[in-house]
């Protein structure tokens, strides 16, 4: 017993049901009932007609079933040494206590202001 497709709806087509419709280009499409051909026929897209298989495929109804949904996989945390800072360094600077960090950002914040006074009185010794 040979199962055939419809060309528009995607059911099957039992033996001695449906109609052959032959274009003049020569392929061949089999349609399940005259609805299926007079759609076919008047050009409707059958992934637009609720009641077609390619409907219910590319709008995913009654696929939950059968198809369990997806496990996602966790990501791995690694701790690896950025450029300019091996792991220890690192490591170190995370365990030291807050008060010390403060310090230490403070006086980093100072330098910095200290160089840029110096590098502002130099270009206004070059403009005299």
């Amino acid at each position: 017993m040979k199962l055939e497709l419809c060309s528009f709806s995607g059911y099957k087509i039992y033996p001695g049901h449906g109609k052959r419709y032959a274009r003049i280009d020569g392929k061949v499409f089999n349609f399940l009932s005259a609805k299926c051909e007079a759609s076919f026929k008047m050009r409707r897209n059958p992934r637009r007609i609720n009641w077609t298989v390619l409907y219910r495929r590319k709008h995913k109804k009654g696929t939950q079933e059968e198809v369990t949904k997806k496990r996602t996989r966790r990501t791995a945390k690694h701790q690896r040494a950025i450029t300019g800072a091996s792991m220890s360094e690192i490591l170190a600077k995370r365990n030291q206590k807050p008060e010390v960090r403060k310090a230490q950002r403070e006086q980093a914040i100072r330098a910095a202001k200290e160089k840029n006074r110096e590098i502002g009185r130099a270009s206004c010794r070059e403009r005299v």
